[in-house]
């Protein structure tokens, strides 16, 4: 695989974009740059800055683009399907892939291939990051939802009886409720005995306070106990976590290994090396596979 391939990641809050040169692994951090994204904006508001950010990036040689976004979303077709999340959904039924690839003036819409972005993370970190050199890895996103991925050998494994359905942990209950409930930031704000975000949390726990580094470790005492059986499951030999709430790895690790007697017996269990470009490298890996399968 050689070639410049342009990369997307559409989060919540944000729109990141990149250049990617699939022949060497490497994503050009001169061209990494970040729109922010009002969740609850408009239609066109989004679409606008979604372009803008791909726009930036155009260049005659880019004829390949890969885009990591949230579920649900139809990736075959590009057409999103988020609805009632609180967050995106003015793209409800847009046919993202079209708008791309008219507005970059693409000659197919096939030039534009998506995949989610807990997988796009994984798979970018598998091919230049932590995961490098592991047959078998399971990449974990934290932040306001749960996100995951399973590669064996580098490919993504979204079916059978090692994973959960359709690959996604957050299909599983937890503690008799969906995951994300106890497992992501709000949990964390919850459990939280002042005011503030994670971010605020996180500084406090780090200055000693007992009640944010209470918050913290009970964060990872849950992720370690609802991650467990699946690693016993899988059997990696990595465990990569990403998303935001990885940026606080020293507050709730020491807690998640004790929680997870699988994870300590794992070659490698930590934060993404990569943790902002992997999402952006994985969607480009994919695009670049996609265009060479389709040839």
């Amino acid at each position: 695989m050689t070639g410049l391939v342009g990369a997307l990641e559409i989060g919540g809050t944000h729109v990141s974009a990149g250049r990617v040169d699939v022949g060497q692994s490497r994503l050009d951090p001169m061209s990494m740059h970040r729109i922010p994204l009002d969740p609850r904006g408009s239609r066109e508001d989004l679409l606008r800055k979604i372009v803008a950010a791909a726009r930036e990036l155009r260049l005659p040689a880019i004829a390949t683009w890969g885009v990591a976004t949230p579920g649900p979303f139809d990736y075959d077709r590009g057409v999103s399907h988020i609805q009632g999340l609180g967050k995106l959904d003015a793209l409800f039924g847009v046919d993202l892939r079209e708008r791309l690839a008219q507005d970059l003036a693409l000659a197919r819409p096939e030039q534009v291939r998506f995949l989610n972005d807990a997988h796009a993370f994984v798979l970018g970190e598998w091919w230049a990051g932590a995961a490098r050199g592991h047959a078998r890895t399971i990449g974990v996103t934290v932040g306001t939802g749960l996100g995951s991925g399973f590669l064996a050998n580098g490919e993504l494994v979204a079916s059978g009886p090692l994973v959960p359905p359709e690959g996604r942990l957050d299909l599983v209950p937890f503690r008799a409720r969906a995951v994300e409930y106890s497992l992501s930031s709000r949990a964390i704000v919850g459990a939280f005995s002042g005011a503030g975000g994670v971010i605020e949390i996180a500084r406090r726990a780090r200055e000693g306070e007992p009640s944010a580094r209470a918050a913290f470790a009970a964060f990872g005492s849950g992720l370690g106990e609802f991650l467990d059986p699946w690693i016993v499951r899988f059997a990696p030999t990595c465990l990569v976590f990403g998303g935001s709430i990885a940026r606080a790895w020293d507050l709730f690790g020491g807690a998640f290994l004790e929680a997870s007697p699988a994870a300590k017996g794992l070659d490698r269990c930590s934060p993404a090396d990569r943790l902002d470009e992997a999402p952006l490298l994985g969607a480009a890996l994919h695009a670049s596979r996609s265009q060479s399968d389709a040839s």
